[in-house]
């Protein structure tokens, strides 16, 4: 399983107008249910209700099970990006031991 962020923007029409938080939580469902189906994990979803945007931190096999699973629930998305941690324990890790 590798780990995928993808988009959603309302500028580009791929979040929709005026969604709440009540409204993500209804549509929410069907997207799990989608993802279950495509073998697609949920991590996280980051939402911005005012700024309209949406960013989904998901594992799957692979890009192409992320679309399937936001095609099956009819969520549009900008882009959807392998990604890997990058944070400061996993720099550190990599790092040679100091002597």
């Amino acid at each position: 399983m590798r780990l995928f962020i993808d988009t959603h923007d309302q500028t580009k029409g791929t979040f929709p107008k005026g969604l709440t938080p009540e409204g993500f939580e209804g549509f929410y469902v069907g997207y799990e249910q989608a993802c279950a189906e495509e073998g697609v994990i949920i991590i996280r979803t980051h939402v911005g209700y005012a700024e309209g945007r949406a960013f989904c931190l998901n594992m799957a096999p692979d890009a192409e099970a992320v679309r399937r699973a936001h095609e099956k629930a009819g969520l549009p998305f900008d882009s959807i990006t392998e990604v890997s941690t990058a944070s400061p324990t996993d720099s550190f890790f990599r790092r040679p031991a100091a002597e």
